[in-house]
């Protein structure tokens, strides 16, 4: 019988549990999954009382009522993986009656997966609504899912904040488009991701930022953001020509190298083709920026030149961008194997895009990634990352 395929993304995060955690035998996984699952109960259960008392905890508004929070009480639920304690939130007049867990209910053994899979996938508000109908039976209004999602904001706020590595050898800089509605209003915003490889080739997404416009100042706000957070040194940053971005990047990090992403050149030069021809001419312009000299490099691009000179387009895209090839051979072949692509940053895009393709979201909150409405999709992305493996090293890393 052939082997049942099983879904990539749930191999991905199992095999970044088993990264951060290491555990050693099926007594440690239950700890993981239970460490794991625990927070995420409370997180949801605090967004239910916020949703029930009608204000968010610390909040100095103007109070409807007198009914207030009343610390916790303490549960303990069965799950498939062994008891978990979590800390559920009361209030004074004790008619706080969550749903997620009711009061009398303790085994939750059958709800993780899809917890996890509202949390890890960053699953849209009517998916997360008919989600819960399926678990418990009965509906869940709009808001307060967004009252139960708003309440790993901190976590997010915490994990864009984060101290980093005082040095990296690569930066990657690669953008998606997400389109949000802001006052009845579709707009398009681009959403940047900055993978980082430290010295020993670690790697770590170190924030994602939202942006209407690129500029120089623009820029030099993110990269001194990083600096506050502990970054004294890049040696290398590759992107795909982003306005402002080396300007940006030079202004806080003076000696850093920005080098311009060659995937994405032969992907601009590839639009002046017709699609029967794109094997055979991005073998030949693998020719010139592989090469094993930068000789080799201009002997293979002029040969480039002169065999597709009738594709005027293509041609002339590469000649307007050769010097980016050019500075490619600045550095050894190890080195040069690693940035010439973004392609390390672009596979989280991927992933990424499989959630912001459902439709359009709002932003109703603010201007930065970490608040708009479509966190549930960012989320994702800290979800993952935070229990990425922090060992992983680039296959291509040994420089």
């Amino acid at each position: 019988m052939a082997r049942k395929k099983r879904n990539p993304d749930a191999e991905k995060l199992a095999e970044s549990i088993l990264n951060t955690y290491q555990p050693e035998s099926v007594e440690d996984m239950q700890d993981v999954l239970k460490d794991v699952f625990g927070p995420l109960f409370e997180k949801m259960l605090q967004g239910e009382l916020n949703n029930h008392l009608g204000y968010d905890a610390h909040s100095k508004e103007p109070k409807k009522h007198d009914n207030r929070r009343n610390g916790y009480g303490n549960k303990t639920l069965k799950t498939s993986f062994g008891k978990v304690n979590i800390d559920v939130p009361r209030d004074r007049e004790a008619s706080f009656e969550p749903e997620l867990i009711p009061n009398r209910k303790r085994d939750v053994s059958d709800i993780e997966g899809k917890v996890l899979s509202m949390y890890a996938r960053g699953m849209s508000q009517c998916d997360i609504a008919a989600t819960v109908e399926d678990i418990y039976g009965f509906d869940i209004s709009h808001e307060m899912i967004s009252d139960i999602t708003d309440a790993v904001l901190p976590e997010l706020e915490e994990w864009q904040a984060r101290p980093l590595a005082k040095c990296y050898a690569f930066l990657f800089v690669d953008c998606m488009y997400v389109t949000l509605r802001e006052n009845y209003e579709a707009k398009e915003y681009a959403v940047y991701t900055i993978l980082g490889y430290d010295l020993k080739g670690n790697k770590e997404i170190l924030g994602l930022w939202l942006n209407q416009t690129e500029s120089k100042n623009r820029w030099m706000q993110v990269f001194d953001e990083l600096k506050v957070r502990g970054v004294e040194d890049v040696f290398f940053i590759s992107m795909d020509g982003v306005s402002g971005l080396k300007e940006g990047a030079k202004a806080i990090f003076p000696s850093v190298i920005v080098q311009r992403c060659i995937v994405h050149l032969v992907r601009n030069a590839l639009r002046y083709l017709p699609s029967k021809d794109y094997k055979e001419v991005c073998r030949d312009m693998k020719k010139f920026y592989s090469a094993s000299s930068l000789n080799a490099a201009h002997a293979a691009f002029d040969s480039f030149q002169n065999r597709r000179s009738h594709y005027s387009g293509a041609v002339d895209v590469c000649k307007r961008n050769f010097s980016h090839v050019e500075q490619l051979f600045d550095y050894g072949s190890a080195i040069r194997k690693i940035m010439y692509t973004t392609n390390a940053v672009e596979s989280i895009h991927s992933s990424f895009r499989k959630v912001t393709k459902k439709g359009v979201f709002s932003n109703e909150n603010a201007q930065t990634v970490d608040k708009v409405h479509f966190m549930d999709d960012v989320y994702s992305l800290f979800f993952y990352n935070r229990f990425m493996k922090t060992n992983a090293r680039s296959d291509s890393y040994d420089v």
